[in-house]
């Protein structure tokens, strides 16, 4: 398969999140947030464990945890602390800071080289999320700040280590791994943080399934089959198509205002993730990375 498709079908995974603010405001119930965490994450990977029929080898246990609360349960917890003390788009622009972690933790970790031209696509998609979503009236909070910073840090750790530790096993395997280890990190957390849920509707059920089997495991295995098969700089800087998401469907579904500074905005991070992908090619010599496989020697 061509380094373009796969671009595309890992975009997807990004371009679906984006409709998780949309759907948390208007289909869950609000107060819950680790409890609505773990519902998305358990579920789905218990789902995808059932599908697979693989669980992960005694020697893989520690791994799937630790990506599980990277990828999933302490970054989930930092966004929400993050929306709920920030303002939106100050949050969203926090977040888009995760392609410039990627590009120093993978070459601390995976030895890729820096290139100037994917820091500067990296930078100027920050740019572009801010002029998209950033109002001038934003405050600043520190606990939401550092939360932000600590979710873009955490969501970063988990794609370049999902790159370095690739097991011998499908991308959907990988995923119900992550997803059930984080659904676990997460559960007693909302028992204990938070009381107990009201009964559920047939809209918070709709949103849940959505958020869940749609926004947790089909797009997070597209996500990982991108991280094993494209650069991390790449993977990180397709994760900015989710702020654009977001505001194209408030402006779609809720009506929200779209100004035209919004819409530069928008521009603005597009051509940021297409430079990006371009930026972070590998070099003629070092050739395009090779996928992972079933039956691969783990890295």
């Amino acid at each position: 398969m061509s380094r373009t498709t796969d671009i595309l079908l890992t975009a997807l995974a990004p371009s679906v999140w984006g409709s998780t603010y949309l759907v948390t405001t208007e289909a869950l119930p609000q107060g819950y947030p680790v409890t609505m965490a773990a519902l998305r994450a358990l579920p789905a990977g218990l789902l995808l464990l059932a599908v697979t029929r693989c669980l992960p080898p005694r020697a893989w246990l520690g791994r799937a945890f630790l990506l599980g609360s990277f990828n999933f349960a302490l970054f989930w917890v930092l966004l929400f602390v993050a929306a709920y003390r920030l303002p939106g788009g100050v949050a969203a622009t926090l977040g888009s800071l995760q392609a410039m972690m990627v590009l120093f933790m993978a070459r601390g970790w995976l030895g890729t080289p820096i290139r100037a031209g994917a820091v500067a696509a990296a930078a100027t998609g920050v740019a572009g999320v801010a002029l998209l979503l950033v109002g001038p009236d934003a405050a600043l909070d520190p606990v939401g700040v550092a939360a932000g910073l600590g979710g873009a840090a955490s969501m970063a750790a988990g794609t370049v280590l999902s790159r370095k530790w690739q097991p011998p096993v499908s991308a959907l395997s990988f995923t119900a791994w992550q997803l059930t280890a984080g659904g676990l990190i997460l559960l007693p957390l909302a028992l204990i943080l938070e009381p107990a849920l009201p009964p559920l509707t047939g809209t918070n059920l709709a949103g849940l399934v959505w958020l869940g089997l749609v926004g947790a495991a089909a797009t997070y295995a597209l996500w990982f089959r991108g991280v094993a098969r494209i650069e991390p700089g790449a993977v990180a800087m397709l994760g900015m198509m989710s702020p654009v998401t977001a505001v194209a469907l408030g402006w779609v579904v809720l009506g929200q205002a779209l100004s035209p500074l919004q819409a530069l905005g928008a521009v603005v991070v597009l051509g940021s993730v297409w430079v990006g992908q371009r930026a972070n090619r590998p070099s003629a010599a070092a050739g395009r990375p090779r996928a992972v496989t079933p039956g691969a020697k783990t890295a």
